[in-house]
């Protein structure tokens, strides 16, 4: 048998690294999103695509039952191709299916061309690098160097300069001071769950700021703080003396994975930034409906779920983007509004506080040192599954097995319990879900993060509302059942569940049937428990079909996934479900 080819992600050659990488989850989200077959490693993929007239043969590295497939470089008759040519195809063949306009294509070929370039930065800086120091928690939000596996621009944003992004971003573990302004009192909106005013709160994190007598400061983003002058409702406020640009002022704060969310060590929370910069498929702007969405879902946990919660789960926490604030009257965003959001990760790097780690990071596929050669461990859950093993004297496949038990233990169980119990779902896909290990590599706690993710099941919104009589004001938080089911069926099955028992295999940890048939069986044990969860679990383990978001058709569509209604912010295509497959 015939010694495999070196994998493109280890070039030496940090740029075609990164092409290979663009090119790849690329493809991987392409084949996805058109049902198109994947043959077994070894033998070619080839795919045709009659708008532009072109046949691409690539070589499959790695089949995955959950979709995560490994590819080798592409080739057009005889001679490589690269992400240019393989996403102008891809995207004019869904352009043409389904009857877009064509600039749209354009767009979005642009984006995952400068993916592709930013990309090759990332990973030109980190290997002429000795090592960080960072704790554990910063060190996985500084991890996705190659970005989401099913997106096909994850690392584009395009309205920042090259300059700019050394600072702004994570993967360049980036830190910048924020921008600050002096606003009048009369202008400051926000609230908190607990009633303090957001002002209060700021105050402490703005120690030694000098601000004109009377004014409140309000924090931005640099970017964002450039931008919002420019727009008018923000230019009359400054013209009319009621809101002052002070310039960046305090300590450096780190840019998480999300980019907009920052973090300090010393600081007793975390800010998410409103950032107008296009970054994948959306523009991050915070949306005043979201902050107050954040707001009401801290006040619903502090009614009883979060009690319930942490009596049942001392292990699992919720993150909450529990305050917020903003300049402007209390009407449409200005740009200037700003989560805050609880920080346990503070301290040092060796001091244990630091430790919870977000899961996308964990499983986030690394290259090589540069001379062409592949890294130690391909991702961190390689190296935490390599101490597992080690620890307990097995395999690396029993190793995975143990490591997704114990997953399921600290953050699934958790979640589905809570909807299960409250009529409480949450969107928790692999960014949105953090894990602390112990000592052995195995998890041992797990948090979940973002108000954005919220959903109350109709049939159990009358129960919540008689502990949060204003449960639902003004806010779009309750929910058909069948849909809050399709959606947590989603983010926490497809994404999450899933895309772990697809990463451990195309990582080489384990056979993925295997991983699918622990999976399977801690599910079904759990719905055998929890007949409040029968909706959701009944669709993971027997839909032959789940609903899963289609990040490229989304990309193709030009959609901003942060406008509009929940229902069609984003594509959604059928996946065949590999849970049916495996015996009972």
């Amino acid at each position: 048998m015939s010694e495999p080819r070196p994998d493109p992600l280890d070039h030496p050659d940090p740029f075609r690294a990164g092409e290979a990488a663009a090119t790849e989850t690329l493809l991987r989200a392409y084949v996805r999103e058109t049902e198109t077959p994947v043959p077994p490693a070894g033998e070619e993929l080839v795919l045709g695509f009659p708008a532009s007239g072109l046949r691409l043969s690539v070589p499959v590295r790695y089949r995955s039952a959950t979709g995560w497939h490994r590819f080798g470089e592409p080739r057009v008759v005889s001679e490589p191709a690269g992400a240019a040519l393989v996403a102008a195809a891809a995207m004019r063949e869904s352009v043409v299916r389904r009857r877009l306009p064509h600039h749209l294509g354009s767009d979005a070929v642009a984006r995952v061309l400068d993916s592709a370039r930013r990309t090759g930065t990332h990973l030109a800086r980190r290997r002429a690098e000795g090592g960080s120091g960072a704790i554990p928690f910063l060190e996985a939000e500084q991890a996705l160097l190659l970005g989401h596996p099913f997106h096909p621009a994850p690392k584009s944003r395009q309205e920042a300069s090259d300059g700019e992004l050394d600072a702004y971003s994570p993967e360049l573990r980036g830190s910048f001071r924020l921008h600050w302004f002096a606003a009048d009192p009369a202008i400051v909106v926000g609230e908190c769950a607990d009633g303090r005013a957001p002002a209060e709160l700021l105050r402490d994190i703005a120690a030694g700021l000098e601000l004109p007598a009377g004014m409140v400061p309000v924090p931005a983003h640099p970017w964002q703080a450039r931008e919002v002058l420019g727009r008018p409702e923000v230019a009359s406020l400054v013209e009319a003396g009621l809101l002052r640009p002070l310039g960046a002022a305090g300590p450096a704060w780190h840019p998480t994975s999300s980019v907009r969310t920052v973090h300090r060590a010393d600081a007793d929370v975390m800010l998410k930034l409103s950032l107008g910069m296009r970054i994948t498929n959306s523009r991050r702007n915070n949306l005043r409906g979201e902050l107050r969405l954040g707001v009401r879902a801290a006040r619903l946990l502090g009614a009883g779920p979060g009690e319930w919660l942490r009596a049942e789960h001392p292990e699992f926490g919720i993150l909450r983007d529990f305050a917020w604030v903003s300049a402007g009257a209390d009407g449409p965003e200005t740009g200037l509004e700003t989560a805050i959001r609880d920080n346990p990760f503070r301290g040092g790097p060796n001091d244990g506080q630091g430790d919870g780690q977000c899961v996308a990071g964990l499983l986030a596929e690394r290259t090589g040192p540069g001379d062409g050669t592949p890294p130690r461990h391909r991702a961190l859950l390689s190296a935490a599954t390599a101490r597992a093993a080690r620890a307990h004297g097995v395999s690396l496949a029993e190793a995975s097995a143990r490591w997704l038990t114990r997953y399921l233990e600290v953050l699934a169980v958790p979640l589905i319990r809570l909807q299960s119990r409250y009529g409480i779902a949450l969107e928790p896909h692999h960014q949105n879900t953090l894990v602390a290990l112990d000592g052995d590599g195995l998890p041992r706690a797990g948090w979940y993060r973002d108000s954005q993710g919220y959903y109350v099941a109709a049939s159990r919104a009358g129960e919540l509302e008689r502990l949060l009589p204003e449960l639902a004001d003004g806010l779009e938080l309750v929910f058909d059942d069948d849909l809050v089911d399709e959606r947590v069926a989603y983010y926490l099955g497809v994404n999450n569940l899933l895309g772990l028992v697809g990463a451990f295999g195309a990582l080489g940890l384990a056979d993925e049937g295997d991983l699918l048939r622990v999976l399977r069986a801690a599910l079904e044990r759990l719905r055998a428990a929890e007949p409040g969860a029968k909706g959701l679990l009944d669709l993971l383990l027997d839909a032959p079909l789940l609903r899963c978001k289609g990040n490229f058709l989304t990309c193709v569509d030009g959609r901003d996934e942060l406008v509009g209604d929940v229902r069609t912010q984003s594509v959604y295509i059928d996946l065949p479900n590999p849970l049916t497959e495996v015996p009972r």
